[in-house]
């Protein structure tokens, strides 16, 4: 064979990674009615989760318990019967729909032979994933961290193991379960000063926001309501949105044009869920502020999920959680989506409870825009509602801040002498301040006196 004739190099084969088999368990105490009428939908909702990050799910049950046992939480006879059940399938996962304690999962991984999560862990597993900017995969890792910190006593069963000390002070050295402790807490420390940045940041660029009169609105709701599809309806953004828990980590904002002219920045938040681990909550503060400073918040719900009030309530303690109770109780604007999924009697039976209520609630459908119109036409109200009426007046010979007038306000009468334009406008508070700052640094330039009515 010739030498120069080189032999075509061999493309390495790409071969997918085998997917992990799981079986999800969902604990329900026997005397807890509440509980067992929820116990499906959530069991859906936890394999759901499971299905999140790839894993096949070979079988899932809701498990009745008597009492909580210590050890193993569900008693001999139940951990018995899935062992069998892991056996036979070959299940390699086995996935808790609940808090564990580190002393059951060991016990637990113990006698099935396999891996052993609960539900934190696997809601941290879906964001350690889903996570793509920097700032996400810090707030995942400082919660992962945090997490791992309370189960060192699992990760080390030889806590009589001592790395030695220098001898100098005669005592028993490090160990190493505090080797570990100590390195998480240095690790833990350096997130939260680099997430500290980010704080500072977003916090400059919502001064800056406020600088440019638009209100702020804040999508939030339970994981997979439709947050991301309704963005993109409203805004023509191009965010991921998908049928799936979690789609969304890291937050995306939209300007849009109402229809008083006003524009409005639209922010997509991340999903949230019942029994959110609180780590996760004081991870993802950072991005949890666009919806404290919110103007307003929406409220988007699957209102075709079986158990909508169930995670509507959910979300209000999120809420809660982040200081925005008084929000809360005095009502959030609520987006009910996905009424193309109900059928005709109880879609008309919603929009007659719709009409009939005072209460500030919307039926849409994300996906096929119906309602959408609405939406935006109850939101303008709304952010036109907090509008007061003045009286300002600006020097004719300054054309540019009549215009800016009549841009971020409503002109309802104008009357001009020789001077000046004479000119009652309704403007939001955050509009008025800013013609107030714009007036003072014309030096005159405008008549920024303003009366309210």
């Amino acid at each position: 064979m010739n030498d120069d004739i080189k032999k075509p190099r061999r493309q390495p084969v790409e071969t997918a990674r085998p997917r992990t088999r799981a079986y999800v368990l969902h604990p329900v105490s026997r005397g807890d009615a509440a509980a067992m009428e929820r116990a499906q939908a959530r069991l859906e909702e936890a394999a759901g989760l499971a299905a999140a990050i790839d894993l096949t799910v070979i079988g899932k049950e809701s498990v009745r318990i008597s009492k909580r046992v210590p050890a193993t939480l569900i008693g001999s006879g139940g951990v018995q019967r899935i062992a069998e059940i892991v056996k036979a399938h070959e299940a390699g996962l086995v996935v808790f729909d609940c808090a564990i304690s580190p002393t059951q999962q060991r016990n637990l991984e113990k006698a099935w032979s396999c891996k052993v999560i609960d539900r934190t862990a696997l809601i941290l597993e879906i964001f350690g994933e889903r996570a793509r900017t920097s700032e996400g995969r810090l707030q995942v890792e400082l919660a992962h961290l945090s997490y791992q910190r309370s189960r060192l006593v699992r990760s080390w069963t030889h806590l009589e193991r001592q790395r030695g000390g220098f001898g100098f002070v005669g005592g028993p050295g490090e160990s190493q379960i505090e080797i570990d402790r100590r390195l998480i807490d240095d690790r833990i420390a350096k997130i939260k000063l680099e997430l500290e940045t980010v704080t500072r940041r977003r916090d400059i660029q919502r001064k800056a926001r406020k600088r440019v009169p638009h209100p702020v609105v804040a999508l939030v709701g339970y994981t997979n309501a439709g947050k991301s599809t309704l963005f993109n309806r409203l805004t023509g953004a191009e965010v991921l949105a998908k049928d799936l828990l979690f789609a969304t980590l890291d937050p995306t904002m939209r300007g849009r044009v109402l229809p008083s002219g006003r524009k409005a920045i639209f922010s997509d938040t991340v999903g949230f869920i019942s029994d959110l681990p609180t780590t996760l909550v004081a991870a993802f503060r950072a991005t949890l502020e666009e919806v404290i400073g919110a103007d307003v918040i929406m409220h988007v719900r699957d209102i075709a999920h079986p158990d909508t009030e169930m995670q509507a309530e959910s979300v209000h303690a999120v809420l809660r959680e982040l200081g925005l109770g008084e929000k809360v109780e005095r009502g959030l604007f609520e987006v009910l989506n996905k009424i193309d999924r109900l059928d005709p009697a109880a879609r008309e039976r919603l929009l007659n409870q719709i009409a009939q209520s005072n209460a500030t609630r919307v039926a849409v459908s994300a996906l096929t825009g119906e309602g959408c119109d609405t939406l935006i036409e109850r939101l303008d109200a709304i952010l036109s509602a907090e509008a007061a009426t003045v009286e300002v007046a600006v020097s004719l010979s300054d054309g540019a801040s009549l215009a800016w007038v009549y841009r971020h306000g409503d002109v309802v009468d104008r009357r001009d002498d020789e001077e000046y334009a004479h000119l009652t406008v309704r403007m939001d508070a955050a509009d008025l301040a800013r013609f107030h700052d714009r007036a003072s640094k014309l030096a005159g330039g405008i008549g920024a006196a303003a009366t309210r009515h």
